[in-house]
Order: C-alpha cells, then sequence, then structure tokens
C-alpha cells in the first residue's frame, strides 16, 4: 500500500482522464428519478421501454447514479488505462468513499472558496484549451452544449473533489511515526518477506555558470523598458508582446500568463514580490531572477491571488564566457584528482549551485530528498551522464540547459557512494522503513476512520449493488 494509495483521491485522477460525471444532490435526484421513472413510452402503434438511468447508492447528500459508474469506466479505458481488474463493485465503492469523505468535510466544516474551486477548474479549462486548440473544441470534445455549463460541471466535481481530499489530509496530518513505532514494525516483517531496496547511488556535482556581459544585460534592460513604454504610452497590448518577445516557454503562448499565483507559489523570490507589490493593470519595471529579466502585468487581483502575465528576456551568453566556465572546471577537475582538494571541498569552494555547494556537492533526490538514486527510478538524463562512472572517477564537464529555464551550465560529476540491490536493513534504510511504517499507520487511520463513519452517515446502496463484495461495509449488514 503506498502512500499515494492512500491520500488520493478517484475523482482527482479522473480529471486528469476527463471524467465530466454529473453530481446530483439527494433532492436533486429525487426530482430526475421520478421523471426518468415513467415505464413506458407511448406512440401511435405500441409502447416502447426506456432504459432507466437507477441511483446505485446515496451517501449522505450524495447521490450516485448508474451512469456516474458507467461514465468513470469509459473515461478510464478512452485514457488507455487497464481497467482488467477494475470492477463495478469496486468502482462504486471508490466513488462512495471519495463522497463520504466530501460529505464529512462538510459536517467537520472543512471549508474550500468558491474562488479556490473557480481558479482551479479556470486552470483546467485553460489546460484543456493550449491541449485541444479551442474553447468551441473543448465543448465539442466533452459534448457540452456551452461554456457556461461546462464551467458549472467543472465546479461541482472540483469541489466534490478538493472536500474530499481536504478531509483525508485531516485525518493523517497529525499522524507521526516514533523511532520505537518503526522498529516494531521492521521487526513484525518476517524476513522472507522483507522489502527488496533496488541498487541505489549518491552523486555529487560541481557547477560553473557563465555570466552575461554587462553590456548584454543592459541591452535586455532597454528592450524591456521599450516594450513597458510602448504598452503604457501607445496602449499596446501586453499580451502580443509576450507572445512576440517573451523567452518563457511555459507562458509564451498564453500571452505570458499565469493563473492564480500566491505568495506560496513556486515562483522566483524576486518574481512574486515584484508581483505582489502591483496593482491591477500596473507594468513593473524590469526585475532580474535568476532565469534572465523580466516585467510583469497584473492582469487579475482576487483576494490572495493573483494572474500575473510577464515578459521574460536572457541576456546572451558569449561563446568564450561558456569556454572559460569549461576550462575552470577542468582545472578544477584536475585540482582533485591531484589531490589538492576533495570534490566536497572543491564544491564548496568553487560551485556555482547554492543549493549543493554546501553539502560537498551532494544532489537531492526529488521524489523523497534523499541523497539516494534508485538506478531503475533516475533520470534518464541523470542516469546516462553516470552509469558510466566508476569508483573515485570525476567526469569531464558536462554542457547541460538549466530545466528552469535559464542559460545553460558546465558541471562535473562524481558517484560518491554505491548501493547494491539488497533486502531492507534496519540501520541502513532507516528512512525508507521509517516512510513505510508511516504509511502503514495513515493506511490504518483512514480505515479506522471510515469504519466509523459508515456507521454514522446515511447510506443506501441500490437493490442492484446490494450484493456486491465491498471493501468497506457500505451494506451495513
Amino acid at each position: 500500500m503506498t502512500m499515494n494509495k492512500l491520500t488520493s483521491t478517484l475523482l482527482a485522477s479522473m480529471f486528469c482522464v476527463g471524467l465530466m460525471a454529473q453530481e446530483t444532490t439527494s433532492e436533486d435526484a429525487s426530482e430526475d428519478t421520478a421523471m426518468k421513472e415513467s415505464p413506458m413510452k407511448k406512440d401511435s402503434t405500441n409502447f416502447k421501454k426506456v432504459k432507466l438511468d437507477g441511483i446505485a447508492a446515496v451517501v449522505g447528500d450524495y447521490v450516485i447514479l448508474d451512469s456516474d459508474i458507467e461514465k468513470t469506466l469509459i473515461d478510464l479505458k478512452s485514457q488507455g488505462a487497464s481497467t482488467e481488474d477494475i470492477t463495478h463493485c469496486g468502482l462504486l465503492g471508490k466513488l462512495m468513499e471519495d463522497r463520504l469523505y466530501a460529505h464529512q468535510a462538510v459536517q467537520d466544516s472543512i471549508l474550500v472558496s468558491d474562488d479556490e474551486v473557480n481558479a482551479t477548474g479556470e486552470r483546467q479549462l485553460q489546460s484543456l484549451v493550449q491541449q485541444i486548440g479551442s474553447m468551441e473544441k473543448v465543448l465539442k470534445y466533452y459534448k457540452k452544449e456551452d461554456e457556461q455549463s461546462f464551467r458549472e460541471e467543472l465546479y461541482k466535481i472540483n469541489k466534490l473533489r478538493m472536500l474530499s481530499e481536504k478531509m483525508q489530509q485531516d485525518i493523517i496530518s497529525e499522524i507521526e511515526i516514533t523511532p520505537e513505532e518503526v522498529r516494531q514494525f521492521y521487526n513484525k516483517i518476517p524476513e522472507n518477506e522483507r522489502p527488496v531496496f533496488g541498487a541505489e547511488l549518491e552523486i555529487a556535482q560541481i557547477v560553473k555558470a557563465p555570466e552575461p556581459s554587462k553590456e548584454e544585460k543592459q541591452k535586455v534592460i532597454d528592450k524591456l523598458n521599450e516594450i513597458k513604454a510602448d504598452i503604457e504610452d501607445n496602449d499596446a497590448s501586453f499580451s502580443v508582446k509576450a507572445i512576440l518577445y517573451s523567452q518563457d516557454p511555459g507562458s509564451k503562448t498564453k500571452g505570458g500568463l499565469y493563473t492564480s499565483i500566491t505568495k506560496e507559489s513556486g515562483f522566483y523570490k524576486e518574481w512574486k514580490d515584484v508581483a505582489f507589490s502591483l496593482k491591477e493593470g500596473e507594468v513593473s519595471d524590469p526585475v532580474e531572477t535568476p532565469v534572465g529579466f523580466h516585467i510583469l502585468y497584473i492582469d487579475k487581483i482576487r483576494g490572495q491571488e493573483r494572474d500575473v502575465r510577464h515578459i521574460l528576456l536572457q541576456p546572451e551568453i558569449s561563446q568564450d564566457a561558456l569556454d572559460e566556465a569549461k576550462r575552470e572546471l577542468d582545472s578544477i577537475r584536475q585540482k582533485v584528482i591531484d589531490g589538492q582538494f576533495t570534490f566536497a571541498e572543491a564544491a564548496l569552494n568553487f560551485s556555482d549551485e547554492k543549493e549543493t555547494k554546501f553539502d560537498g556537492g551532494l544532489l537531492r533526490n526529488p521524489q523523497d530528498f534523499s541523497s539516494r538514486f534508485e538506478l531503475t527510478k533516475m533520470d534518464p538524463t541523470l542516469y546516462n551522464q553516470v552509469r558510466d562512472l566508476k569508483d573515485d572517477e570525476i567526469s569531464y564537464p558536462i554542457l547541460e540547459a538549466d530545466p528552469r529555464g535559464g542559460t545553460s551550465k558546465y558541471k562535473i560529476l562524481k558517484v560518491t557512494n554505491r548501493f547494491d540491490e539488497h533486502v531492507a536493513d534496519f540501520a541502513k534504510d532507516y528512512t525508507k522503513i521509517q516512510q513505510l511504517a508511516l504509511t502503514e499507520k495513515q493506511y490504518n487511520a483512514i480505515k479506522e476512520w471510515m469504519e466509523d463513519h459508515i456507521e454514522d452517515t446515511y447510506i443506501s446502496v441500490g437493490d442492484a449493488n446490494r450484493d456486491c463484495d465491498f471493501a468497506n461495509n457500505w451494506v451495513k449488514n
């Protein structure tokens, strides 16, 4: 049982594959069912049977229709997901779990603001439009009559999903694991059933980032000031300017737009400081971040969130600057080989990468922030760079693009430690065993919560589904 399986909700994954299932409250469903329950439809010659969309289950204030289950399964298949092990009963049980979480979230006054839900829907719509081509094509793809009804349906889906997620996080938010509990968890696993961890590496690097000249920086600042003046003095469109000039591939095609920015969003601090100092409709002066220079425009302010457009220009790095960075790394590499420095000392004294230099250049695995990289799960680019390195060998300088959009940098790499595939060892693998123990404790807490609240909540399972072998006691036998 993984953390993802414990804390993710089915609806979250369903949206990614295009789930547009109808959410209905008990009261609405009663009216719909009354209208649909006319068993015969008469024409001039005979009576014709009409298939009904019955109620599969009711959980608190939420109703699940038979069509919701069918739509979910169809969407999974259309995405190419394997549905071999997915049953009608299993899918219904998962949908019921989501509604129980959402129902109890409302009872416990766990709130999701309309602004938060609408902002999520807006981001989803923009992503769909970008992928499919236009709003008209999106509506046609999802068989929706108009944009407003589509937005309303997205609102219902997202609100239920977000309530469900918040409820689950609330259940496990204060769960911690003690060292003694970790030890007990490990000791109760039979020796022949202990997990096997794959071969792993620890990797360190030294980075040199070539600097643009002052003249190149000033060229970019002057160009951004020229664009700003054209927008302010001649009423030019910031969006059009971004499409024409911005060097940010993530927002260029959207007119430089990033939506629902908060102070906690993962943008550079300098960028956010400017974004939250401007008024709606205001254009900033050029601001420098590690990836270049920007001007920002505040498209809309909604409470603590802002829709921000920006134009990024990057000073040109000369070939001479790139060559000099490479020469520096060649020199550092040779001095480490000659024993003048250790690799860790060289990283501390010479690396331009602040995130790693103070830790001897040691890289952190973005999946769990540990220092180990499992070979079978490594980023392919990094794996190809280190796979042929022997013990104590240092790579020659490697030119690499900045994944955050900055200028290219040179780096040298060293494998500082190797761990062969092995059965879990308490001392060597404590961090991983600790996470497994915490996951089990969270799983048990959720299971106990589910059992208690099924007993306390109004739940009705339709006759056609009462024989299902549910994982939870939905039928309350």
